[in-house]
């Protein structure tokens, strides 16, 4: 075991993270803490695995506004031997609390999260100076693939553009969704009136309720890539895919949505690969669509463009702009973190190219 060692699994770490960092935060926390006095032993993992978190979640509501919704057991991923056990934490503690190198890995962690927050701030300036005669959907996706710090968020930029082209389509055609009950026995109604009031709104038999037709997103990670992105009210769910589906992961989705119809979102390359799995694994009569790239494109184009431009264009950039923001922090909360903790006079000197 080895210093350098440990350094190359941090570097990997970092480098497979979504632009939040909640790993790699939550190692800098643990050097914190060891470093500031917490009584905590590298090698009794339960010592500072579930506090760990907690230190985490304080620190990324600060600086990205949120935390990690991802599963207890991808969280725990983070200590085991592929990625940071203790005996790598270990070494990392041991050079970080070094008089001569005091909180230096925690810098470079946060620092690292500094080069990621600084590639978003150019995607936020592209988003909020556009306009409808100027915006492109492609160039807003190329932007996260060329960059290697967002390449592995580029589903959220994907939820968004799918979910702000619903939410001005809706809007501008008023779309709402009817609920009413058909059976008119009384007696049960009456028996489970407050029950049915509170979660459908229906008060009186016969009575019907009109609702705006809306899209929801999860969360804003998702553990692996897995899971459900969005769910409607209306009975639609929608899976965000950029990476190649295969039949263990599709049949991990099918498994964990019971929505009547599953849209899917992915890259135009994935559609025929995710057509024929979702077939092999008996899944596809539960698909309502596949929605690729060159779909959201063409889409894009329409409400841009000089024939519906008037009507959905501003709106349709006003509510990406709006998820965006939402998504992806800002840099300027982190600089003042930096200087609090003393990050920012700290020289890396050769360790940003150790290991």
């Amino acid at each position: 075991m080895s210093l350098a060692q440990a350094k190359h699994q941090l570097d990997t770490i970092i480098r497979k993270s979504r632009v939040h960092l909640y790993k790699p935060i939550q190692i800098a926390e643990i050097l914190y803490q060891h470093r500031t006095g917490f009584p905590l032993a590298f090698h009794d993992l339960e010592s500072y695995r579930n506090p760990s978190k907690k230190w985490r979640d304080d620190v990324t509501r600060q600086l990205v506004g949120r935390i990690s919704t991802s599963s207890a057991r991808f969280q725990d991923n983070l200590f085991e031997a592929n990625a940071m056990p203790p005996e790598f934490l270990a070494e990392l503690g041991a050079f970080n609390e070094q008089p001569e190198h005091s909180g230096i890995v925690e810098a470079y962690i946060y620092r690292s999260l500094g080069h990621r927050l600084g590639a978003v701030s150019e995607v936020r300036r592209f988003v909020e100076t556009a306009t409808a005669e100027t915006f492109r959907l492609r160039a807003m996706v190329d932007l996260f693939e060329h960059s290697p710090g967002l390449r592995r968020s580029i589903d959220k930029m994907y939820e968004i553009a799918v979910y702000a082209l619903f939410a001005t389509l809706v809007r501008a055609l008023r779309v709402e969704v009817q609920v009413e009950i058909k059976n008119t026995d009384r007696e049960i109604f009456n028996d489970f009136r407050p029950f049915i009031a509170m979660l459908t709104g229906i008060r009186e038999p016969g009575a019907r309720v009109s609702l705006t037709a809306a899209l929801y997103r999860v969360g804003v990670t998702n553990a692996a890539d897995r899971g459900l992105d969005m769910w409607s009210n209306f009975g639609t769910a929608v899976q965000v895919k950029h990476l190649t589906l295969d039949a263990e992961l599709a049949e991990c989705i099918a498994e964990g949505i019971m929505a009547e119809g599953v849209v899917i979102v992915c890259r135009d390359a994935e559609k025929a690969a995710i057509d024929a799995i979702l077939e092999q694994v008996g899944w596809g009569q539960r698909i309502r669509g596949i929605v690729t790239l060159s779909d959201l494109e063409g889409w894009y184009a329409l409400c841009l463009g000089p024939k519906h431009r008037a009507v959905l264009g501003g709106q349709l950039l006003a509510d990406i702009v709006r998820e965006f923001i939402v998504e992806f922090p800002s840099l300027s909360v982190l600089e003042p973190f930096m200087h609090e903790r003393g990050y920012a006079a700290i020289t890396l000197g050769g360790w940003e190219h150790a290991g």
